[in-house]
């Protein structure tokens, strides 16, 4: 083990004997008491040393082996200490690429902070190599959460829309101004090779990653589309395939001056499209009438996009995405989250499954999900 003080976490002393990392109440962790020398021997806990080593200059401090052993255990025990040998074979293979971490640094201090084991965020980090995502929508919203989940590290993201490009489509996170009159899916191609950081892995079939033309399983489906209506109010048949096959997927987008996120749907766990739509015709008997009259006219409107409040839709149905595919079930699972202009605040609904609903969500136990918040804790000796 080569041991190593989260650098993500800010130190200080809180006094003559207790030390807090972190800044924020949901990591902050006090550690103490504390003595100067031990204090000073954290220093050296930078990742450049393994345990031998640290002991040998412990005892040039006046510090036990015992007394090493012992901080080290606490700090671990915390949280506070990541291994940056650690990760496994994935991780390894990702150290090799210094172009690529070097991208990545700040998404690692933050995995870090997040997941607590040493080696924990590393091994996420490459994990996120060999996904598969796939993005419904090139416009304002869909466009820029491709391009954030490309630069972020998953390994494979598709693209899929119609037609050609607009200006309207533009966005200094999505598609760029040169890519007006081009085919929106190729257009959304290059812009998340571009936001990449680095050479995608390699296609299935190639040397060394698996059988020839198997395609690797979608870990997640974001549906963004441009009609804000078809992700305010998607369409169950549409999502039936992914319902079947028990594929994750992620609602967001932006409609009239109301952005939106979710629901996070997991098939036959939580509520789908068609549980919303079960849903609102209980509350209001005249939905289905009104549906159809949104769903068929004004198609040729333009559709009301605020740049601001899109680029803050993708921002966070991208962090929702990425929480998702590094293991967690974000706050958008089985909820949806809107912000409407011009107070934007950010408020949530439940949405349970319907009993009605072919998708057999209801009755089941939804996934609890690990919230970070309160983490802040003391870790003191008796």
């Amino acid at each position: 083990m080569h041991p190593m003080l989260k650098p993500a976490l800010r130190r200080a002393w809180r006094g003559r004997d207790t030390v807090q990392f972190g800044v924020t109440p949901a990591h902050a962790v006090k550690v103490g008491p504390m003595d100067i020398a031990t204090g000073c021997f954290m220093e050296l806990l930078d990742g450049t040393r393994g345990m031998p080593l640290l002991r040998e200059e412990a005892r040039a401090m006046d510090l036990s082996e015992r007394h090493v052993d012992a901080l080290v255990m606490r700090l671990m025990d915390a949280g506070l200490l990541d291994d940056v040998r650690a990760g496994g074979p994935e991780a390894d293979a990702l150290r090799k690429r210094p172009d690529v971490l070097e991208r990545h640094r700040p998404d690692l201090a933050s995995l870090s902070v997040v997941h607590p084991e040493p080696g924990a965020a590393m091994r996420r980090l490459a994990a996120r190599r060999s996904t598969r995502v796939q993005v419904r929508g090139a416009g304002r919203v869909g466009a820029a959460v491709a391009a954030v989940l490309s630069g972020a590290g998953v390994g494979r993201v598709e693209v899929l829309d119609g037609g050609c490009a607009e200006p309207g489509d533009v966005s200094p996170g999505g598609l760029p101004a040169s890519a007006v009159g081009e085919r929106r899916d190729m257009a959304a191609r290059q812009l998340v090779r571009r936001s990449a950081p680095g050479p995608a892995p390699r296609a299935p079939g190639a040397a060394g990653t698996g059988p020839a033309g198997r395609e690797p399983g979608l870990s997640l489906i974001v549906v963004a589309p441009r009609d804000g209506l078809s992700g305010y109010v998607p369409d169950p048949g549409t999502a039936e395939p992914w319902i079947s096959s028990g594929t994750p997927h992620l609602y967001a987008g932006v409609m009239e001056a109301t952005g939106f996120v979710g629901p996070l749907v997991l098939p036959g766990g939580t509520a789908c499209a068609g549980c919303l739509h079960l849903n609102q015709r209980d509350r209001d008997p005249q939905w289905p009438r009104m549906l159809a009259q949104w769903q068929s006219g004004r198609r040729g409107a333009v559709q009301a996009c605020d740049l601001g409040l899109a680029t803050a839709v993708a921002g966070l149905a991208a962090a929702h995405a990425l929480a998702f595919l590094d293991g967690e079930l974000p706050a958008s699972t089985g909820s949806r989250w809107e912000a409407a202009l011009p107070l934007l605040d950010w408020r949530s609904e439940r949405i349970g499954a319907h009993l009605d609903c072919s998708c057999g969500a209801a009755g089941h136990t939804e996934g609890v999900r690990a919230s970070g918040a309160g983490r802040a804790h003391d870790t003191m000796a008796g």
